[in-house]
């Protein structure tokens, strides 16, 4: 029920007002009344009022509220930190730092298309993952729509930019490598000392395609001697600033592959060389199931742990540093290594899939599908042979 009164002003003059019940607050369950001044005449006051009932109707009774885009924020991420890991909560919070200063302060109801428009417009001159941003900035408009705040997503209608990468002409050079041919990895591999971790980690990512979290969540009872294979089922991530291990990425990720008989020798080398460091350092050398097989000692706490995240990428670049000679990749590229020589080798798309660990083969198609230039020379002889008379 809504009344429209008659009032009388501090000045002396008269005005309408009217106070009206809108309803229960979906969240709080606390009944909601809105109250309104000012109108010149009873018939301005009445307009005003069937506007707001009709709003309710539309959007819902929390349309009327000043929500801010933060606040859904807030809402949604609070429900969404449910559904996904740890490591997935962190890098939400990260890409968050960004969008919140664009819109957290604004009303989420008066957030238009060309606002929205211009912000993805500067995030594509800034950022090579701008669409990223935008999807995440996307969903808090999309659960927006869906508990009735706004009718309508005004990110939904915007034209997504062409991005123009600049081009770091001092860099070019080193972005055409992304994997190593067969002879540039055997010489990569040739510069590391024998039995060192260095030597065992990177034959690992080279010949096996692991990913370098899962790597270095293994145990010593992820490698099997005798059967010759590696359980990758877990992966090291920071999570609140500490090192945790969590299930991998997808259920495909949880993989038993095949190892090679070079590959074993060098693990095996490199678990004698651990447990003289351990020895020397007089600690004890832990079971299968507790030992990791790769630790770096904490010289402060006087014990061994998991290694940092960011240490393989620092013993990259110190291998660099020492034989300028080598071309550069990122680590990344050992996986792309690995799917290269996988297809060289004559494995199929399905092989590639399975070793890697992809929940869809279409990631492996469309990432791995490159050959070395060996390979290509190799297609072209064998068709050449082929038409031979």
């Amino acid at each position: 029920m809504a009344n429209i009164k008659k009032y009388t002003k501090k000045d002396g003059s008269t005005a309408y007002m009217f106070n009206a019940y809108l309803g229960t607050d979906p969240v709080t369950g606390k009944k909601k009344r809105t109250t309104r001044r000012g109108f010149k005449t009873a018939k301005e006051a009445k307009i005003a009022l069937s506007k707001i009932l009709v709003d309710v109707d539309d959007y819902g009774l929390r349309r009327n509220e000043s929500i801010t885009y933060e606040e859904v924020f807030q809402e949604w991420f609070e429900q969404h930190c449910k559904e996904i890991k740890p490591t997935s909560i962190d890098v939400l919070k990260t890409k968050f730092k960004r969008i919140l200063p664009e819109f957290g302060r604004l009303k989420i109801k008066e957030i238009t298309r060309s606002y929205c428009q211009r912000v993805v417009n500067a995030w594509a001159e800034e950022l090579k993952s701008f669409q990223d941003y935008k999807i995440q900035a996307n969903q808090v408009f999309k659960y927006a729509v869906k508990t009735n705040i706004i009718k309508t997503n005004p990110m939904e209608q915007i034209t997504l930019p062409k991005r123009k990468d600049k081009i770091n002409y001092d860099q070019e050079e080193e972005e055409k490598v992304k994997f190593y041919s067969k002879e540039e990895l055997k010489e990569f591999l040739s510069v590391l000392e024998e039995g060192s971790l260095n030597h065992a980690f990177f034959r690992l990512l080279a010949f096996t395609g692991a990913r370098k979290g899962e790597i270095y969540a293994l145990h010593w009872s992820d490698v099997d001697f005798d059967t010759k294979s590696l359980h990758l089922k877990k992966t090291l991530a920071r999570v609140n600033n500490e090192r945790v291990l969590l299930p991998t990425k997808t259920a495909s990720s949880r993989r038993i592959i095949s190892l090679d008989d070079e590959t074993l020798r060098i693990l095996k080398k490199w678990r004698s060389h651990q447990m003289q460091l351990y020895l020397k350092l007089s600690v004890p050398f832990k079971s299968d199931e507790e030992q990791p097989v790769f630790t770096t000692y904490n010289y402060i706490k006087q014990e061994f742990n998991y290694m940092r995240l960011a240490s393989i990428n620092e013993r990259l670049k110190s291998i660099y540093r020492n034989h300028e000679h080598l071309p550069k990749i990122k680590i990344h590229g050992f996986r792309h290594t690995h799917a290269s020589l996988l297809f060289e080798a004559g494995a199929s798309i399905k092989d590639v899939q399975v070793r890697l660990g992809h929940s869809d083969i279409q990631t492996t198609m469309n990432i791995y599908t490159h050959v070395t230039n060996e390979a290509k020379e190799k297609t072209a002889e064998m068709f050449q042979n082929y038409m031979s008379f």
